[in-house]
Formats: structure tokens, C-alpha cells, sequence
């Protein structure tokens, strides 16, 4: 048994057949219909991921996944009839972690899934990865700001500014980044 929560999106409430195949495979699945209040289910329920089963994505839909990826990101599959490249494009920009063209076949579906959530573990990693460097990249230039007002002020060599807010941070017991923020902070209030 998979007993992987699925939150199924379907157009219609008749159409049953992505439901069970989903069933059989050991899913457990609750199936509804995207309406106004989709983003807040999905944070009541806290699927594992998210299947929509239509005929082709609406501005909407693509919105809320535009919005969920940024409240609380999932794996989301979208099993589709649209193959027009403009609706792809846009599920992807959507972050849909697979786009299925024609349907899931009954033999297929577990593959699909996995791909799908392993496609999202993937992004998400270099996402936070991403996040890192850029927030490195960040405190960089605060250190390097903060040693400019050292060396500008105080007549520090490069050498001895880093040195100094060093010292500065660590008898503080702050982090480097946070004590050139406050040197820059200092400068300002000082101009």
C-alpha cells in the first residue's frame, strides 16, 4: 500500500475512473472539484499531492497553483486534453511537476506519481539552494559595505576592517552579516 494522501481535482463529479484507478494502486484519495476555497483545503488537509483530472486548465486553477507553491508547495500532476503548447507553458510556469497529455493509464499511474514527487523534491531542493546563495550573496555585501564605512571612517586596510567587525560580531555573539547590518545602521544614523 502506497497510503499517499491524494487530493483529486476533477472536472466533473461523474467521471470516476482516474478515482479508482487511483484507489487500486492503494492511494488514498479524496476527490472534489476546484472551487473558491481550494487553497484553503489544501492547507486543511495537507495532501501528499495534488492530481487535476480536465479538459484543460483554467486561469484560475493556475493562479491558486502559482499561489500554492508559494504558501505551501506540493507535487501537482495535471492530467489534461489540452496539448495546446501556450497551456503547457503555463502549467509549467505554474510549477506542475508533471503534465500528462491524454489521460493516466491504469499501469502508468504509479510511475507518474512517483516521478512527479520526485520532479518536485528535486525543485524544491535547488529552490532552497537558490534561496541560500542568494542570502549569501546578500550578506556578502552587507560585510563588504560595513568594512567600506570601516575603512572609510576608521582608516582600516581591507585587511583590518574585516578583522574589526570580526571581533566586533563575536564579542557581541552576533553573526558577521548581522553586525555589518548594524554598522551600516550606525553610519546612517551618524550621517
Amino acid at each position: 500500500m502506497n497510503m499517499i494522501n491524494v487530493l483529486l481535482i476533477e472536472n466533473s463529479p461523474d467521471n470516476v475512473l482516474l478515482e479508482k484507478n487511483l484507489k487500486d494502486h492503494g492511494f488514498k484519495v479524496l476527490k472534489t472539484q476546484h472551487n473558491a476555497v481550494f487553497l484553503t483545503l489544501v492547507k486543511k488537509i495537507k495532501p501528499d499531492i495534488v492530481i487535476f483530472n480536465l479538459d484543460t486548465p483554467s486561469e484560475k486553477i493556475l493562479a491558486d497553483l502559482h499561489d500554492l507553491n508559494h504558501q505551501c508547495a506540493l507535487p501537482v500532476i495535471m492530467f489534461a486534453q489540452d496539448d495546446n503548447i501556450d497551456t503547457i507553458n503555463q502549467a509549467i510556469k505554474a510549477e506542475v511537476s508533471a503534465f500528462i497529455v491524454e489521460g493516466g493509464e491504469n499501469h502508468r499511474i504509479n510511475s507518474i506519481i512517483n516521478v512527479a514527487i520526485a520532479r518536485f523534491r528535486h525543485q524544491q531542493l535547488l529552490k532552497n539552494e537558490l534561496e541560500e546563495t542568494r542570502s549569501k550573496l546578500e550578506d556578502r555585501k552587507q560585510v563588504d559595505r560595513a568594512k567600506a564605512i570601516l575603512i572609510k571612517t576608521q582608516n582600516f586596510t581591507e585587511d583590518q576592517a574585516y578583522h574589526k567587525l570580526r571581533k566586533l560580531a563575536m564579542d557581541r555573539n552576533v553573526t558577521l552579516s548581522e553586525m555589518a547590518k548594524n554598522v551600516i545602521a550606525m553610519a546612517e544614523l551618524l550621517k
